[in-house]
């Protein structure tokens, strides 16, 4: 996250961090933006009522909170403006309902989280969208893709389990030749190792229930977006009224000031037990594009500025009974489908299922860690009596 002048003082992207979206002296001097709740808004004449000059109407519109929240991450993304909505995948699909209409074609990473392709394969469809999954490492290529009808490209690096890395600047290289929008899932990097909209992005989308939280107790999206979209964005946000909560968004915004310093450790911790893991005889490989030997690592290397604590691994062959006697002992790893929280986190998965543009057929059972703050030691000392157990399981 590049600094910025302010009064002929460049400023660092943690002293971002901690003022962005930030007025105590609007606030009586308290620090925090508060938590500002409510529907009705009061106008005090009839002419104020009709005029609606005031800057908050009524609650859908926004508070000093969510208003606080947006700037900030406007800053923080290099965008014209952001909105907010109550998940990450509320974000995504406001996002792509702010581009599409009926006959509409879009493309969309066959690596995409898997409820953006339920969305895109149940609302989008009845409305009348119809969307192709291409293959993640297409790149430029993509442009061969790109009909009369199509008005989006989504993309998301790396990808959702599998950690394939995709040319961004390519993609939306050959996407803008043609008119259309760029809408990136962004959550891994945040804007802090990612900068999407100086990559070509035209709208980036975050889950900030993951990093941005950081303590596994909310649910929230955002979506940033260049000059051109954000109008288009702004005005579809408007008409749903899909806001999230007042405490929700307090809490983004208390944890947006230590955002970088956990991220930071996520990024030291998460590489520190993905090269534990490379060494280890029961794993085949790492997915892990910060890692040399990630086949995506120079496009990783190029385009972004850290990795965050979230990767997956491939294991040797073994049976189901013996990944879960290895899962079903931890101590130190929950099993849950969110990360970027505190806590330590792994889950099996298996992508075969909905991909249909690529083939998922990895030499054995797949498992995604999101890595958290314990002790590195501790982790390993977990995950060993774990392999422990799954080479004793029959």
């Amino acid at each position: 996250m590049a600094g910025v002048e302010k009064n002929g003082a460049k400023r660092g992207g943690r002293t971002r961090l901690v003022h962005a979206g930030r007025a105590p002296f609007d606030q009586h001097g308290f620090v925090n933006t508060p938590a500002w709740r409510g529907s009705t808004v009061l106008f005090p004449s009839v002419e104020e009522l009709y005029a609606r000059r005031q800057p908050y109407i009524y609650g859908t519109h926004g508070t000093p909170t969510t208003h606080a929240l947006e700037a900030a991450w406007t800053e923080i993304a290099g965008a014209a403006g952001t909105v907010l909505a109550p998940s990450g995948l509320s974000a995504i699909t406001l996002a792509l309902l702010s581009v599409v209409k009926s006959g509409d074609h879009i493309l969309v990473s066959d690596s995409a989280y898997r409820p953006t392709r339920i969305f895109c394969d149940t609302v989008l469809k009845r409305l009348g969208v119809e969307t192709h999954y291409y293959d993640p490492l297409i790149g430029g290529g993509i442009a061969a893709l790109i009909g009369p009808a199509t008005s989006l490209v989504l993309v998301e690096a790396p990808g959702s389990q599998s950690f394939e890395m995709q040319d961004i600047p390519a993609i939306a290289a050959a996407a803008h030749q043609r008119g259309l929008c760029v809408v990136m899932d962004n959550t891994w990097a945040t804007p802090l190792f990612f900068p999407p909209h100086e990559r070509g992005v035209d709208m980036a989308v975050e889950a900030g229930t993951k990093y941005l939280s950081g303590h596994s107790d909310l649910l929230l999206g955002l979506v940033s977006a260049n000059e051109k979209w954000f109008p288009k964005l702004k005005a579809t946000s408007d008409a749903m009224a899909n806001v999230p909560g007042a405490e929700d968004v307090f809490l983004a915004l208390r944890g947006l000031r230590t955002m970088d310093l956990r991220l930071r450790e996520a990024e030291r911790q998460g590489l520190a037990l993905a090269r534990w893991l490379q060494a280890r005889p029961e794993v085949s490989r790492v997915l892990h594009p910060a890692l040399p030997e990630d086949p995506g690592h120079a496009l990783w290397k190029r385009d972004f500025l850290g990795s965050s604590g979230l990767f997956s691994i491939i294991l040797k062959p073994a049976s189901k009974a013996a990944v879960a006697a290895m899962l079903d002992g931890l101590e130190l790893f929950g099993m849950g489908y969110s990360w970027g929280g505190f806590e330590s986190l792994v889950i099996p998965f298996d992508c075969s299922p909905y991909r249909t543009a690529t083939r998922w057929a990895p030499e054995g059972p797949a498992l995604r860690f999101s890595v958290g703050l314990e002790n590195i030691e501790d982790l390993q000392d977990d995950l060993d009596r774990g392999f422990a157990r799954m080479r004793a399981s029959v």
